[in-house]
């Protein structure tokens, strides 16, 4: 199944549209992704949180068509 780089970046960019995000796509198959997120909306925020809100911005595709996401996440 997976997601494509396209449509993980959209939602994303949605979520978070003042960030810098980098996409690594680990095993080549659309369903184990790494992201690099630098955002504002991330500062005094505890990583645990942040990685919370990736998850929201996710709307639910978390564990279904996107199997594994690696998060760095971090505050400008």
């Amino acid at each position: 199944m997976g997601m494509s780089e396209d449509t993980l970046m959209k939602f994303l960019r949605e979520g978070f549209p003042d960030a810098e995000i980098t996409l690594t796509d680990l095993a080549g198959d659309n369903n184990h992704w790494q992201a690099e997120i630098v955002s504002a909306a991330f500062a005094g925020v505890p990583r645990v949180r942040q990685h919370q809100m990736v998850y929201d911005a996710l709307q639910g595709h978390m564990g279904g068509v996107l199997h594994a996401l690696a998060l760095k996440t971090r505050a400008p």
